[in-house]
Formats: C-alpha cells, sequence, structure tokens
C-alpha cells in the first residue's frame, strides 16, 4: 500500500500541472482562449504554490527538481505548438524554443550515459528564458482573449518585442548550456585513462 506524507505535496501539485497541459492545449486549439487563460492561471499558481511548500518546509525532493521543470516545459510547449499551428507564433521562433530544449535534453542525456549523473541547476540564462517564454505566451493569450484595453496592449508588445527578445535569450541559452556542459565533458574525458 502506498502512504502518502505531508512532504509529498508539492510532487502531487507538480503532477497536477501536468495533467493540465493537455486540457489547456485543447481548450486553446479549439479557440477558447479565455478558459485556456483559466487553466494556465491555475497552473501558474500551482507552480509557484508547490516550490513555494518545497523551500518553506523543506519538501524538496530529487522528483520534484526533476520533474518541476518538465512540467513547465510541456506546457509551454504545447503553446507554443498549438499557437503555431494557429499562425499567432512564427515557425523559425517555435524552433528555437523548441529546439533549445531538444539539444539540451539529449546533450544531458548523453552526458548522463558518458560521464556522470547531472545535478539539475539552471542558469541566470537559462532561468530568464523560461520566464520570457512564460511571459510571450501569456501576452499572447491575453491579446487572443480581446480584453478591452488589455488585449491590444498586450498584442503590442508580444509582437515584435517579446519575439526577438525570446529569440535572443533561447540562443543565447542554448549556446550557454552547450559550451559550459561540452566543457566539463571536454574536460572529463581527457582525465579517463
Amino acid at each position: 500500500m502506498i502512504e502518502f506524507s505531508a512532504r509529498q505535496i508539492p510532487n502531487a501539485i507538480t503532477l497536477l500541472r501536468i495533467a493540465l497541459v493537455f486540457p489547456t492545449t485543447w481548450l486553446l486549439w479549439e479557440t477558447r482562449y479565455v478558459e485556456g487563460l483559466i487553466l494556465m492561471s491555475v497552473a501558474g499558481a500551482s507552480d509557484a504554490l508547490d516550490g513555494w511548500l518545497a523551500r518553506y518546509f523543506n519538501w524538496g525532493s530529487r522528483f520534484g527538481a526533476a520533474m518541476d521543470p518538465v512540467a513547465d516545459k510541456l506546457l509551454v510547449a504545447g503553446m507554443f505548438i498549438v499557437f503555431t499551428v494557429q499562425g499567432h507564433i512564427e515557425i523559425w521562433l517555435t524552433a528555437i524554443v523548441l529546439g533549445r530544449d531538444v539539444i539540451i535534453l539529449t546533450g544531458a542525456a548523453t552526458y548522463r550515459l558518458l560521464f556522470e549523473r547531472i545535478e539539475f541547476a539552471p542558469t541566470f540564462i537559462s532561468k530568464a528564458n523560461t520566464a520570457m517564454q512564460i511571459v510571450t505566451v501569456l501576452l499572447l493569450l491575453l491579446a487572443l482573449c480581446e480584453f478591452p484595453h488589455v488585449s491590444g496592449l498586450a498584442g503590442a508588445l508580444v509582437n515584435p518585442y517579446c519575439f526577438y527578445l525570446l529569440a535572443v535569450l533561447g540562443v543565447s541559452s542554448g549556446l550557454d548550456y552547450v559550451l559550459t556542459w561540452g566543457q566539463r565533458a571536454w574536460r572529463h574525458g581527457r582525465r579517463a585513462p
């Protein structure tokens, strides 16, 4: 029998956020943007809550450290794909956003396979990139909701300013990871007999 303790609450919240990915992206696909915004807001609040619980009560876990960014990436990737198919985001930007994550995951898996376990420690530029991804899809979603006054301002900010800033952050953070972990792999390989 599986026993549940309070320490597992942040992990349960993270799993809930992963479960929200499909209904959120489905609502966006159906152009039900207001409902999608509500679910995205629930996901965002749950992200803040599970992080706070893990830090405040020292309920952090290796599972949570690994799955929390995965939950964020799944939601953001789903939104980027839907918005690209709908023509709201250019394919080149989505290629940068998703390509960066594929390169990082492939590199991490290769490093783990060849050398050692990787501790999850995002850099400042990586955190800035993730924050910009969320800001971009949130502003785009606000623009698509057609709220008086707010949607026009959100639309003016998201394209082109957020798109170009996100492209720069995506490429920069991707290169940062490739160079940092490439150097570590090279040094590790030189030490090996």
